[in-house]
């Protein structure tokens, strides 16, 4: 389950296919070249996405679905 104080590096590696969603909702991450990583909560925080809750129950969907 994905959670707001998941690393990136960890969330990238275990399921790759966020990578889209990530940056379709503007968190930019490891896999699209972001320098320096930390946190879900402190990618979106950095960004300025304020809907971190939706994001990852949308995330949670994605892993469970397949």
């Amino acid at each position: 389950m994905i959670t707001e104080n998941v690393f990136i590096e960890d969330l990238v590696k275990d399921h790759p296919k966020v990578i889209r969603p990530l940056a379709d909702h503007g968190l930019v991450c490891i896999g699209c070249g972001e320098p320096v990583w930390g946190t879900l909560q402190q990618l979106a925080e950095n960004k300025g996405v304020t809907d971190l809750e939706n994001i990852i129950k949308e995330l949670n969907e994605l892993i469970q679905s397949n």
